[in-house]
C-alpha cells in the first residue's frame, strides 16, 4: 500500500510490534513514583496523556533493575515482583488509548549514590561520578556481574508479564552497561575487560525472558563527550559487533554523566544535531531511532523523510505539550518546548518534575478545570508571560477578554531574555501565545498606557493586574548616576555592545547579560554577592554559560562582593571585610531582581468588578520564572471561572 502522507505518519515495525506512527515517546525521568519505586496515579495519568496525544510508543522511565542502582528518589524500579501491578496498570492505560508501552532497563552503576539508593555503588572500577555527587564505587568482582546480568533478565521477565510490549536496553549516558563499554570507566583486566561482553550477555538475558511477543532495543550513545571516553568511531565500531542478532532497534543519543549537555541540550545548539550519527547506524540492519532536540515538525519530519533515522525520540517536547505527534501529523498549533532545563534541574530535588510551559505537566492526575457555565468580560493589563497566558486560558473558557499593554510588544520582560543568544527558544511561547488569542479573538492592544482615566473606559467583571515589577536598585552612593541601569531597563534601550562594563547581580539575569555581552566582544566586570554563577537555577541550565564565562580571559568575576559606593570611573568594592577601589569603565547594569509594579491597584479596586482584581505575575509576586507566570496564569483562570457559576 502506498503513503501519501508525511513520512512520520507511516507504521513501522519494530520485531514483533507495529508503531501506529514514528513517534515515540521517550524515556524521561519524571519523580512521579514513590520512593520505593512503585508506580502512582499520576504517572498513570502522565502516560495515559502522553499517549492520546498520538504517540505510537510511550515509553515510561530508566527503571532500575536492582536497588542499588537507583539514581533517583522516585525513579521508577523493576526490581521485585511487587511492581508489577503497577506496570500493568501502566500498560494498559497505554494501551486503553491505541499506543504500545515501554520500558527501559538500567542500572545507574557509577552514577547512583548512597545518600539516594542506601547503598554503596558498583561499578566496573572504582571510578567516582563527580556530577552525580563523588562517591567512590565498589568494583564487582567477576561473579557479582553475572548477578547483574540476571537482574537485567528478571526486569525483562517483570516487564513481560505486566503486558509491556517494547524493552529498550539502557546503553548510554553513562550508567552501567555504558560504563562497562567506556575506555575511561572500566578499567578491569578479568573477562569483563572486553568492553562487549557485560552487553552482550544483558542482551542474550534481555531477549530471553522477554520472550518472542516483546521487541528488544539498546539506546546507544553516539559518542561520551569528554576527553578520554568514547568517540563516536570507537562506539559505532563497538556497536556494530555487538549481539544485533538479539536486538530489534536501536536508539541514538549521545552524551554521559562528565558531558551532560550532550544528554539534555541546551537551546542553543541546533534542532535534530544528533541525526547525522543515526543515520550511520542504520547501516546495521535495523530500525533506528533517534534523539535530540527534535521539538517541531519540521525537524522530526525532515529526519524520517530524509532517511536519517526511522523514528524520532522525544522527551522535552511531549513533556512540553503530550499532544504534539497529534498537531504534528495535522498541522495544528502546538505549545512549543524552549528548551529551559527547568524539568531535568527539578530531577535532583526529589520532587515531581515541572515544565515551564506546561503547567498541567505532572498534575493530569487533577482533572483538567472546569469550563464554566457563565461567562465574563475580563480586562486583563500587561502582556507579558502571566498576562498573556491568563488571558488565553479565559477565552479558552468562553470569557470575553481584553488585554492591554503599555509597551510597544508583547512579551514583558520574557521578550527581553528572547534576545539573548542563551534563550534563541523563548520567543517561541511568546509567539504561540499571541497566536492563540488571536485564534481565540481576543483584542491585544500595545502602546496604551494604563492610568485610572483609561480603567474607567473599560467595563469588565474581572481585572487580572499583570503589569510585571521594576528592577530594584540599591541604596549606595552613586547608583542615581547616567551610567547605571537596572539590567532590564538597558536591554530594553537596545543599547550596541559597550568596549566594556560592569554588571553587579550574578543571579540568572546578570549572568546571562553577561554571556551576551562578553560573547559581543566587551570586556566584563562581574560582582555578585553569590559565592557561584545563577545559583539560583540548576546546573543543566547555565551549562554552556558559565564554562564560557568562567574561561573567558576578558571576564573578570568577583563573587562574594558587594559594592558600596559609586563613581563615574571606579568602584568601591566590599569582599570578606576589605574595601577598596576598582576602576570601571563602560556602564554599570545591576540585576538585584524586580519589585511589583502594582500602581493601578487601587484604581482597579476602585472600580468594583463584580468577579474581583487579581494579581498575578512579577506585579503579584509570584513572578520570577515562566513556569510561575504560568502557573499563576491557570490559577486566576479557574478562580475567575469558579466565580463566575458561584450562587
Amino acid at each position: 500500500m502506498s503513503w501519501d502522507g508525511p513520512a512520520v505518519g507511516r507504521p513501522l515495525a519494530l520485531g514483533p510490534v507495529r508503531l501506529r506512527n514514528r513517534f515515540v515517546s521517550a524515556p524521561m525521568e519524571r519523580n512521579y513514583c514513590e520512593i520505593d519505586g512503585t508506580v502512582t496515579h499520576r504517572y498513570v495519568e502522565y502516560l495515559t496523556r502522553r499517549a492520546r496525544g498520538g504517540a505510537a510508543l510511550v515509553f515510561a522511565e530508566a527503571a532500575y533493575v536492582r536497588a542499588d542502582g537507583r539514581g533517583r528518589l522516585r525513579q521508577m524500579g523493576v526490581d521485585v515482583d511487587a511492581r508489577v501491578p503497577g506496570l500493568a496498570r501502566l500498560a494498559a492505560a497505554v494501551h486503553a488509548e491505541g499506543a504500545l508501552f515501554g520500558v527501559e532497563l538500567n542500572h545507574g552503576g557509577r552514577t547512583a549514590q548512597g545518600a539516594v539508593s542506601g547503598f554503596r555503588p558498583v561499578a566496573p572500577s572504582p571510578v567516582p561520578c563527580l556530577p552525580a555527587g563523588g562517591e567512590l564505587p565498589l568494583e564487582l568482582a567477576t561473579a557479582e556481574v553475572y548477578e547483574l546480568v540476571e537482574a537485567y533478565g528478571e526486569g525483562a521477565r517483570r516487564c513481560r508479564e505486566a503486558g509491556v510490549d517494547v524493552i529498550s536496553i539502557h546503553g548510554a549516558h553513562g550508567y552501567l552497561v555504558h560504563q562497562f563499554l567506556s575506555p575511561a570507566f572500566n578499567l578491569r583486566t578479568d573477562e569483563f575487560a572486553d568492553p562487549l561482553r557485560f552487553l552482550d550477555l544483558v542482551v542474550e538475558a534481555v531477549r530471553e525472558r522477554a520472550g518472542p511477543g516483546v521487541a528488544v532495543g539498546l539506546r546507544v550513545s553516539a559518542h561520551e563527550g569528554f576527553e578520554g571516553g568514547l568517540s563516536a568511531e570507537r562506539t559505532f565500531e563497538l556497536i556494530s559487533r555487538a549481539r544485533l542478532d538479539l536486538l530489534d532497534f536501536l536508539d541514538v543519543s549521545a552524551g554521559s554523566y562528565e558531558a551532560g549537555q550532550w544528554i539534555i541540550q541546551p537551546g542553543e545548539w541546533e534542532r535534530g544535531l544528533l541525526a547525522p550519527y543515526a543515520e550511520r547506524y542504520r547501516a546495521l540492519g535495523l530500525p533506528v531511532g533517534v534523539a535530540g532536540r527534535i521539538s517541531t515538525p519540521e525537524s522530526a519530519e525532515a529526519i524520517v523523510a530524509g532517511g536519517r533515522a526511522d523514528f524520532v525520540s522525544l522527551a522535552r517536547t511531549l513533556h512540553a505539550d503530550p499532544g504534539f505527534p497529534r498537531h504534528a501529523l495535522t498541522g495544528g498549533p502546538y505549545r512549543p518546548c524552549i528548551a529551559c532545563n527547568h524539568c531535568i534541574d527539578q530531577l535532583g530535588t526529589g520532587e515531581p518534575i515541572p515544565c515551564s510551559v506546561n503547567p498541567r505537566a505532572g498534575r493530569e492526575h487533577l482533572g483538567a478545570p472546569n469550563t464554566p457555565s457563565k461567562k465574563a468580560s475580563v480586562l486583563v493589563i500587561g502582556a507579558g508571560p502571566a498576562g498573556l497566558e491568563a488571558a488565553r486560558r479565559l477565552a479558552g473558557q468562553g470569557h470575553r477578554v481584553r488585554v492591554l499593554e503599555r509597551a510597544g510588544h508583547v512579551g514583558g520582560q520574557f521578550a527581553l531574555a528572547a534576545r539573548l543568544p542563551a534563550y534563541p527558544e523563548y520567543h517561541s511561547i511568546l509567539e504561540r501565545c499571541t497566536a492563540e488569542l488571536d485564534r481565540l479573538g481576543v483584542t491585544v492592544r500595545t502602546g496604551v498606557p494604563v492610568t485610572a482615566e483609561v480603567l474607567a473606559r473599560h467595563e469588565a467583571d474581572a481585572v487580572v493586574l499583570a503589569t510585571g515589577g521594576t528592577g530594584r536598585l540599591p541604596d549606595v552612593p552613586g547608583a542615581g548616576l547616567p551610567h547605571v541601569f537596572d539590567v532590564r531597563r538597558w536591554l530594553a534601550l537596545g543599547e550596541d555592545v559597550p568596549r566594556a562594563c560592569v554588571i553587579w547581580g550574578a543571579d540568572r539575569e546578570g549572568v546571562a547579560v553577561a554571556d551576551h555581552l562578553a560573547a559581543g566582544g566587551a570586556e566584563v566586570l562581574l560582582i555578585g554577592s553569590q559565592p557561584s554563577l545563577a545559583p539560583d537555577v540548576g546546573r543543566r541550565a547555565k551549562i554552556l554559560m558559565v564554562p564560557r564565562l568562567t574561561g573567558n580571559p576578558k571576564v573578570r568575576i568577583l563573587p562574594e562582593t558587594a559594592i558600596t559606593s559609586v563613581e563615574a570611573d571606579r568602584l568601591l568594592v566590599r569582599s570578606d571585610g576589605h574595601e577598596e577601589w576598582l576602576p570601571a569603565a563602560g556602564p554599570l547594569l545591576i540585576s538585584h531582581g524586580v519589585a511589583p509594579r502594582t500602581g493601578l491597584l487601587a484604581a482597579c479596586e476602585a472600580r468594583r468588578p463584580r468577579l474581583g482584581v487579581h494579581v498575578i505575575g512579577d506585579a503579584g509576586g509570584s513572578g520570577g520564572s515562566i513556569h510561575r507566570c504560568f502557573l499563576a496564569a491557570e490559577e486566576v483562570a479557574r478562580t475567575i471561572g469558579q466565580a463566575c457559576d458561584a450562587p
